[in-house]
């Protein structure tokens, strides 16, 4: 099955399988219940943003491909960890360098 094709709870459960995470290792570094994160990924119950920031970023995908499986989660870990490796004071300048090279590639 596509990954477009599961629910954002369906993607969550199947991105922990593959990582080896038990739902109450997750529910605990995402701060949120085992019982709330059964809901979300069984009942496919409503989350807040910022607990999808927080599932997203332990399960080190972004967002999108929770929310409609738009990406390519093994990918989006290797760039998680290599943003993740700058200091704060120097994002601006690594998002602004990103942006130059998506529009040289003709992407504007």
């Amino acid at each position: 099955m596509d990954s477009k094709e599961l629910s954002a709870g369906a993607r969550i459960m199947l991105l922990r399988s593959e990582k080896g995470f038990s739902r109450e290792y997750l529910s605990e570094r995402a701060g949120i219940s085992t019982k709330f994160l059964y809901n979300i990924e069984i009942r496919g119950s409503g989350f807040s943003a910022r607990t999808l920031l927080r599932i997203a970023q332990e399960l080190e995908v972004s967002t999108d491909y929770i929310l409609m499986g738009k990406g390519n989660p093994q990918y989006d870990q290797k760039l998680f960890h290599t943003i993740e490796r700058f200091e704060p004071d120097t994002l601006e300048t690594v998002k602004r360098l990103l942006e130059i090279a998506y529009e040289l590639a003709g992407k504007k």
